[in-house]
């Protein structure tokens, strides 16, 4: 079989398509071939088309589609087209001819049977039965909505007739489909087989309500869904009564079409616009084809067994035998892809019967089938990306995103049709969409003004090693240039002579708070309080850093910078940039230089000794104010408020396989600091008293304390 990207589609449906694409500019064509195929397929189903298929059997000619796009997409203007244009003439000559004749040449054969069973004359029978059926109304040519009964009072009316079909055409679904819960639970029996299996409901039989002729047989039964995605999925009871309907057969009896933007053209002219509209072009095609079309309603062609020969048999079981593989290669929680690709074969079977109708082939031709082929297998690419559509949590995070301004809850439930429910299941799904946000890069900010709770997302930039922002002059002031570098060629400015630097950018270059431009992704820090250099670059291992000495650095008294790469570009004004810092302050085990809150603050180089360390990048939601990832980060300092900085700092990263190795680096820390050993013994009983799970006494003797006398003595004998 060849590729589906070298098979075409069907021809005539394609013309059309291509009309409707240009009459809406809706370049969404998708939407159009199922719009398309569906007519076409109940034309065919409404003559009683049917394929005679070797080892499956008689199948009759019939179509189910779900056609989902937003508002816009031009659905009413082209069915306006298709249904005054295309498929009129048919229409009008098979309401007024074609099924009154067939219809009542069936009663005629009717007529002999039923008298017999009431004891009437074939004329007295015949009588009886005209009125039955005069009786169940004029035949509709398509419905939106209805109940149990009208459909198998329609279902009895067309086996009497034996002609025509089940017609259900609901537009909105996303508004009607709980509504229509039983129309759709019989339509999943008519499809197979024309509803062979569907039973009259019993009704008692008395003079003025008798009990109408019960029939076997098949009617053929057409379905079409249209809705916009945003009210059919929108989180709620409908979107669930959705997926119900698929997981019980509607996924394997579709053709959906999924779109969740209309994309049209923005560069167009009126005047193009015209001329677009008012194109002639077509209408020669259109005529011939509504002519066509005319012609398919006679009587002629009513009935019409259309056969599939071996070859063709052959390259259909080989499809078959292609999706059921492909369908095993999905996970086992995705039962309805499986379903839809498994069974996709049979819809094809039925799609190629109705293309060889319109083209009056007695039998499915190979362009047929690959024409029903190539349709089907676009569906199904589109019923994947509905089943993986961006989820509720990610809608609302990405909502937040784009307003770029603080929300309410309000706002968001007039937004969001999907943002509903109660106080405390709206608080789920923003939790679940703050935690989303955060695993791909959105940040959402909660805070709170008059008792009113307000949201604010931020879509964040991941920072790029090879692009850190940093701006330098040569003047205190003034003439700051804006750059970004690579974070390893960094020490090439920080450890020049007569430069001043800053990790904003600055309007005109020049340095303070109003000019300072949103967004930076270097943490800057000052140590000035005399924490040894080894110290801070043990206890901040884990990261990404660089370390520099300061002009006032010592051997006794360390002075020295650290420049740390941040998870992400950070925007924030002077203000939350200093709450910004005050909460990198908290977290750090060590005392810095307050100061360097400021967002205009700038730092003087120094040709010193410098330190790159690798690790990974320093988490910057943990330090934006108002965030969830913040919010846990001071709960977790204020539940440790007694403890010093350095003490918390270990204290949070222990764990109960590692308690031996954190105290050994707590001991590391405190000798480094100059301790004397009887501080430090002190220090660690103290530290190991406050875990979870302290080391046993004996055991804190013979291994931390120690190692403790040992660093100390390497410490105060350096030459030994």
């Amino acid at each position: 079989m060849k590729p589906v990207e070298e098979m075409e589609y069907f021809a005539p449906q394609e013309e059309l398509v291509k009309m409707l694409v240009q009459k809406t500019q809706n370049d969404n064509p998708l939407f159009f071939r199922i719009l398309v195929a569906y007519n076409l397929t109940k034309m065919a189903s409404m003559m009683r088309a049917k394929i005679d298929a070797p080892g499956i059997g008689v199948v009759p000619v019939n179509f189910y589609g779900i056609n989902l796009s937003p508002s816009g997409s031009g659905k009413g203007f082209s069915t306006n087209i298709i249904e005054s244009k295309v498929v009129n003439q048919f229409k009008k000559r098979f309401i007024t001819e074609t099924f009154p004749a067939i219809a009542r040449n069936n009663l005629q054969t009717l007529s002999a049977s039923y008298g017999a069973q009431l004891g009437l004359s074939s004329s007295e029978a015949f009588e009886k039965l005209e009125k039955m059926f005069d009786d169940m109304g004029t035949y509709p040519y398509g419905f939106d909505s209805g109940t149990l009964p009208a459909v198998k009072q329609l279902r009895s009316m067309l086996l009497m007739a034996q002609c025509g079909a089940i017609n259900f055409e609901v537009d909105e679904i996303g508004s009607n489909l709980v509504n229509n819960g039983e129309v759709l639970n019989i339509f999943l029996e008519l499809f197979d087989v024309g509803g062979t299996t569907v039973k009259q409901k019993l009704t008692k039989n008395t003079q003025e309500n008798q009990r109408g002729l019960e029939l076997d047989g098949i009617t053929p039964a057409n379905m079409m869904l249209y809705g916009t995605p945003s009210k059919l999925l929108n989180g709620g009871s409908t979107e669930n009564e959705f997926y119900s309907m698929q997981d019980t057969g509607y996924a394997r009896r579709c053709f959906l079409g999924y779109a969740r933007h209309v994309h049209k053209p923005t560069s167009m002219t009126a005047e193009q616009l015209y001329d677009m509209l008012n194109d002639h072009s077509t209408d020669a095609y259109v005529d011939k084809l509504s002519d066509d079309f005319y012609q398919l309603a006679s009587q002629a062609n009513f009935d019409l067994t259309i056969d599939i020969d071996k070859p063709m048999m052959i390259k259909l079981l080989q499809y078959k035998l292609d999706c059921e593989r492909a369908a095993t290669e999905f996970k086992d929680h995705e039962e309805l892809l499986k379903a839809e690709m498994s069974h996709r074969y049979y819809k094809v079977l039925k799609l190629a019967g109705a293309y060889a109708f319109i083209e009056c082939n007695k039998s499915i031709t190979e362009e047929n089938l690959e024409s029903a082929i190539k349709l089907a297998e676009e569906c199904g690419e589109s019923f994947k990306k509905l089943l993986t559509r961006p989820k509720i949590p990610e809608r609302i995070a990405r909502y937040l995103a784009d307003q770029r301004k603080e929300v309410t809850q309000v706002d968001m439930m007039e937004d969001l049709p999907f943002y509903r429910g109660s106080v405390s299941q709206r608080k789920d799904i923003m939790t679940q969409a703050i935690a989303w946000g955060y695993r791909n890069d959105i940040v959402i900010r909660t805070s709170y003004a008059d008792n009113i709770e307000f949201f604010k997302g931020e879509s964040m930039e991941t920072t790029d090693l090879q692009n850190m922002k940093v701006s330098y002059s040569n003047d205190i002031t003034v003439n700051y240039q804006h750059e970004t570098a690579e974070f390893e060629e960094l020490h090439k400015l920080i450890c020049a002579d007569g430069f001043h630097y800053a990790s904003h950018e600055f309007e005109d270059g020049y340095r303070d708070s109003e000019h300072a431009v949103p967004g930076f992704n270097l943490l800057m820090l000052d140590v000035d309080d005399g924490t040894p250099l080894k110290a801070a670059r043990m206890l901040l291992k884990d990261y990404k850093a660089l370390f520099a000495t300061t002009k006032r650095h010592t051997e006794e008294h360390n002075r020295y910078r650290i420049i740390m790469p941040l998870s992400h570009v950070v925007k924030l004004s002077p203000e939350t940039h200093r709450q910004f810092m005050e909460n990198v302050f908290s977290w750090l085990p060590f005392d810095t230089d307050a100061q360097t809150k400021d967002i205009a603050r700038k730092w003087q180089s120094h040709d010193g000794e410098y330190y790159y360390q690798d690790g990974q990048l320093l988490d910057a939601l943990m330090f934006i104010p108002d965030t969830r990832k913040q919010q846990e980060q001071q709960t977790k300092i204020l539940d440790n408020a007694a403890l010093s900085n350095l003490e918390r700092w270990f204290l949070l990263n222990a764990s109960v396989g590692s308690r031996s190795n954190t105290l050994i680096k707590y001991v590391y820390v405190l000798v480094d600091s100059g301790h004397s050993f009887e501080s430090i013994k002190q220090a660690v009983g103290s530290f190991n008293s406050r875990l979870k799970n302290p080391l046993p006494p004996d055991e804190l003797e013979r291994t931390v304390l120690v190692t403790a006398m040992r660093q100390i003595h390497k410490r105060d004998n350096p030459k030994k």
